[in-house]
Order: C-alpha cells, then sequence, then structure tokens
C-alpha cells in the first residue's frame, strides 16, 4: 500500500475543505433540522458530524497523540451535541490534522500500529499506511452521508471533487 506524506497533506486539506463546506450548509439550517434522525447510522445530521469528529479524534489519538475522546462508538453521536461548540472543535481539529500532517515523513509511514479496538473488543496490530488510508476513507464515508441528509434538508453544500479542492486550503 503506497501511503505518502503528500497524500496525506492533500487529504487533511480536503478533510478541511469538505467540514468547512459542510458545517456551512448545516449552519443555514435551525437546530431541529440539524437534530432530526433521518435515517443514518448515526441517526441525524448533528449526530453524525459528532462521530465523525469523534472517530478523527480517536485516530489521532494513536497517530498524534491527542487525547482520546470519551465514551465508545455508540456515545459518539451525542457526544457533541451543542452546535456552536462543535463548529468551533470541528474547525479547531481539522487544523491540527493538517499540521500533523504537514509534519509526516516517509518514516513515519512505516511499520505497525497496535490499538485497543473498542468495536472489535480485542486488541489489534495493521500497518501504520492502512490506517491512515482507512482514516481518511471514514471521514469521506461519514461525510458523504452527511451531505445526502443536507441536501435532503433543503441545503446546499459545496463541490466535492478532490480535483475541485482550491489550492490555497490549508495554506
Amino acid at each position: 500500500m503506497i501511503v505518502s506524506p503528500s497524500y496525506c497533506a492533500m487529504m487533511a486539506r480536503y478533510n478541511m475543505w469538505q467540514n468547512t463546506s459542510l458545517v456551512a450548509a448545516a449552519d443555514a439550517l435551525d437546530g431541529g433540522a440539524r437534530n432530526t434522525d433521518r435515517g443514518a447510522f448515526f441517526g441525524s445530521i448533528m449526530g453524525t458530524f459528532s462521530h465523525l469528529l469523534w472517530v478523527d479524534t480517536i485516530w489521532m489519538s494513536r497517530f498524534g497523540g491527542w487525547d482520546a475522546p470519551g465514551g465508545g462508538i455508540s456515545d459518539s453521536a451525542a457526544l457533541y451535541s451543542e452546535w456552536p461548540a462543535f463548529k468551533v472543535l470541528r474547525a479547531q481539529a481539522d487544523r491540527r490534522i493538517l499540521g500533523w500532517a504537514d509534519r509526516l515523513d516517509t518514516e513515519d509511514l512505516l511499520g505497525d500500529l497496535s490499538w485497543h479496538s473498542g468495536a472489535l473488543g480485542r486488541d489489534v496490530t495493521r500497518s501504520y499506511a492502512m490506517c491512515i488510508a482507512h482514516f481518511f476513507n471514514h471521514q469521506t464515508h461519514h461525510r458523504g452521508q452527511i451531505h445526502a441528509m443536507l441536501t435532503a434538508a433543503g441545503a446546499r453544500p459545496g463541490d466535492t471533487d478532490l480535483f475541485v479542492m482550491p489550492e490555497d486550503i490549508g495554506r
């Protein structure tokens, strides 16, 4: 698997760009619309945003020494429930993820990562590169769900195509 520092930096920029777009679109909705259960795995737009920030924080506790958030996956949809505070935390996390990615070098991506998976209920060891690929893929997966829910709620998120990402994002 090829995961390079430049791939990580590009995906961290993409993460920041997409989260900024989705948060802006969700900002146009009222709290009721953000919290309405829309049948997604984490229920609502807010629940899915909360889960995604929780998971990003879990992975960054493994990759970058961040403090792990409380609770488990089943708690993740309700962990960040206050919209104004969430927006600040999301933006801070995105800047920190970008800073982490920008500091990576090739040697940082070698070897394995071991952790206790609450989802699996056991210790797991996987290649560091695969874990990073999963991290960015997981973000894209849940942002796609948020995008669909926002669109169904009448909000208009921006473009999602990677090749359309402005060059100056995160710089």
